[in-house]
């Protein structure tokens, strides 16, 4: 089985292949938000890559998650914290979803063969999955602003890590080999490494502290987040 890491949307025009599997990644925080809100009984996400867009779908009558530079968009009802979907308010309900850099990702990468979303918090489940149906899978990183960052790097490593566990796998680039590099650097404490990279800062100046240590925590839903390419919606996958 084949694995590859991009760095960056930006970048996944040099690694798209026909037949990839591709994991869109954004560790803090819109791939644990996903989770979360599937997990908790939401019907399907409709992941939007604009404002304007989302805007529309709340004229409409839609639940509306919007999130941007880490901060809740004022029309919206929801931000981009896990903490936000309870089960009370989003079960039996699809939810309209925009963030700074996962729903971007995920815009990207729509028209891969399969597109699941990942972090830690599905980090068994996705594992399970892509054994089943993925000879070649692409973890491409959400970033920051279309800039690589230390947190979905993270993430490709501990999956490369995990996935050679279960299955022989082909490492198809350096990047792969860096990001299993900076995994092991960071093993013993995510948490602590991450606490002086970008992003976590940005979630201390928003008061969204606590939402790092639930984005890092492995296997707290059990989940996985699919594309679904008629509906264009991400719903669970059977």
């Amino acid at each position: 089985m084949e694995i590859d890491i991009c760095f960056s949307p930006v970048l996944y025009p040099f690694y798209r292949k026909e037949n990839d599997t591709v994991i869109v990644v954004d560790v803090f925080r819109a791939s644990a938000t996903m989770c979360t809100m599937l997990a908790n009984g939401a019907t399907a996400v409709i992941s939007v890559a604009d404002i304007e867009e989302a805007k529309r779908y709340k004229s409409r009558g839609f639940l509306v998650g919007a999130e941007r530079n880490a901060r809740q968009c004022d029309f919206a009802d929801f931000g981009n914290s896990p903490f936000d979907y309870t089960r009370e308010k989003v079960a039996g309900k699809e939810v309209v979803f925009t963030t700074t850099n996962g729903t971007q990702a995920i815009d990207a990468a729509k028209s891969a063969k399969q597109l699941f979303v990942g972090t830690f918090s599905n980090l068994e489940a996705l594992i399970q999955k892509s054994v089943e149906v993925g000879e070649r899978v692409v973890i491409l990183c959400a970033g920051w602003n279309n800039r690589a960052n230390v947190e979905d790097t993270l993430f490709g490593g501990r999956f490369a890590e995990k996935l050679s566990e279960k299955t022989t796998v082909t490492l198809k680039s350096d990047a792969v080999k860096m990001a299993l590099e900076l995994w092991q650097s960071a093993k013993e404490n995510p948490l602590e490494y991450l606490k002086s990279t970008e992003h976590y800062y940005r979630l201390i100046a928003n008061g969204v502290k606590s939402d790092a240590e639930y984005c890092l925590k492995e296997n707290s839903a059990s989940v996985v987040p699919v594309y679904d390419k008629k509906t264009k919606k991400i719903i669970v996958s059977r």
